[in-house]
């Protein structure tokens, strides 16, 4: 590889729980910008610019500190998840959108017993059901019942919307929703039972926090409506895939404004008063929602999406009498637009009980997957350079390679000291090695690629040469990301 080559494309990251997506982009890019593994694309945007005339230039000078590596995500993972999160840098961010429609291979731990709004283990609780007779037998009956291609109803409290207002702005506000929630098809592939905890054997707890009044009578209303829910007419469809649409419009906007949050440098008269605080939030409006979009966090904090599930506490006494609820570690492989959370939900159901979702990885996106040689662990990143860039460097050439060979063609064999794996090949029709055909993404796609692109970013199209840099600049903005799961970042 030359010294000097501009190196660009996708790889994989393993995001560690309590970690946002926006974060580890911005974690990446703390140790990419400086860089001499980047010194080159970030040279090349230099000269352009300067080429384009200092009138130009010195304009958008004053719209930034520094020049930063461009970077996206193809798919918000929940800070409540782990896994596989797919990067883009540069012009791989162009390739981001072909990772909608490919499956997912998940891993979650399911703990029985008790419901909650967020339908996982940070919410509050709803409901609690006997679980004295739940058996290893009874849920593997039940899950058979969840194979291939099946009816799910969304999540409580997520974000879709029903006559332009947010499924969780009803109950907040106690009010009854219009319709019943339509359920959408999905299919699960694989389903799998690895581990089953029995009773006092586990310490996947319930949370404490209850859910009032009006939330708890919103939601047997609705689960009332769902045992006799019917599949979404096309009208339906085209309503929900708009207020989807969005809903990711909103996402991608905080995203992309996410860097004005950052900055290396004192703030500019201007900027602090753009920056004046704001009151702080009443908590006593209610939790945040699966899907809600919070209040945006202080714009000092580098670090504002990391630390955002609390972690458990060892000695925490369990909430409950005697041994407590079974759980079980189930593994899936599943579609786009998928609800892991309401799978949960569901199968308490199915077992005459309730659950939760307690834990959850992707362990597997497209053919990039926990452990394999282009998905780099996220503690390399902060161990500086020499850790990162060879790695980095390798998943690269990798996705540089693969994007030249046909979408059905034999394993690659790469020089192992860059790479050597299997070709990934089904997720992007790539032409030229960096832009692949584009993929629409489907009507029940549960993300759209975020890629971390401020107003003010300029990029450098194909047209000025295969690998162009793409870079991205800060600007003034104080929006950031909110997680699907209603997360501040």
């Amino acid at each position: 590889m030359a010294k000097d080559a501009i190196l660009d494309g996708v790889f994989a990251i393993n995001k560690p729980v309590g970690v946002s997506s926006a974060q580890v982009i911005r974690d990446c890019q703390t140790q990419f910008n400086p860089s001499a593994f980047f010194a080159p694309m970030i040279s090349h945007e230099k000269e352009k610019r300067m080429a384009e005339g200092s009138k130009a230039f010195n304009r958008r000078s004053r719209n930034k500190k520094e020049l930063r590596v461009k970077m996206g995500h193809g798919g918000t993972l929940d800070p409540l998840a782990s896994g596989v999160l797919i990067l883009g840098v540069g012009s791989g961010t162009k390739s981001l959108q072909s990772f909608l429609d490919c499956t997912k291979t998940y891993e979650t731990v399911v703990v029985f017993g008790a419901s909650t709004d967020t339908y996982d283990r940070v919410g509050r609780i709803l409901t609690r059901r006997d679980y004295s007779h739940i058996t290893k037998n009874m849920v593997l009956e039940a899950m058979e019942s969840f194979r291939g291609r099946i009816k799910q109803v969304p999540p409580l409290y997520s974000a879709l919307k029903m006559e332009g207002k947010p499924l969780y702005e009803y109950a907040r506000e106690g009010k009854p929703i219009p319709r019943e929630i339509p359920t959408r098809e999905v299919e699960v592939q694989s389903l799998e039972l690895v581990d089953w905890y029995d009773p006092g054997s586990h310490r996947h707890f319930w949370p404490t926090e209850e859910a009032d009044d009006v939330e708890r009578q919103f939601a047997e209303k609705v689960w009332k409506q769902q045992e006799t829910s019917k599949s979404m007419t096309p009208e339906e469809e085209k309503e929900e895939a708009e207020a989807l649409a969005a809903h990711e419009a909103v996402k991608r906007k905080f995203e992309s404004d996410v860097d004005g949050l950052v900055k290396d440098r004192p703030p500019s008269k201007r900027q602090k008063k753009a920056n004046k605080p704001q009151p702080k939030a009443d908590s006593s409006a209610g939790p945040m929602m699966s899907g809600a979009l919070g209040q945006t966090p202080s714009v000092d904090n580098s670090k504002k999406g990391s630390n955002l599930i609390p972690p458990t506490d060892p000695d925490a006494s369990a909430p409950w009498d005697g041994p407590g609820p079974p759980a079980a570690k189930i593994r899936m492989t599943v579609t786009s637009g998928f609800y892991v959370r309401s799978f949960c939900h569901d199968l308490g159901a199915k077992v005459n009980s309730a659950a939760m979702m307690a834990e959850l990885c992707r362990s597997r996106q497209g053919d990039f997957e926990v452990g394999g040689p282009t998905c780099m662990e996220y503690s390399d990143v902060e161990k500086g350079e020499d850790v990162w860039a060879p790695k980095v460097a390798a998943m690269l050439a990798h996705w540089a390679q693969r994007g030249n060979a046909p979408a059905d063609a034999a394993p690659l064999v790469v020089d192992p000291v860059q790479v050597a794996s299997e070709a990934v090949a089904d997720e992007a029709k790539a032409s030229n090695g960096h832009e692949p055909a584009s993929v629409r993404p489907p009507p029940d796609a549960e993300t759209v690629p975020q890629s971390v692109e401020p107003e003010a970013a300029v990029q450098t199209s194909a047209a000025n040469g295969a690998g162009a840099a793409t870079l991205e600049v800060p600007t003034k903005k104080e929006d950031d990301e909110v997680s699907w799961n209603g997360f501040q970042d």
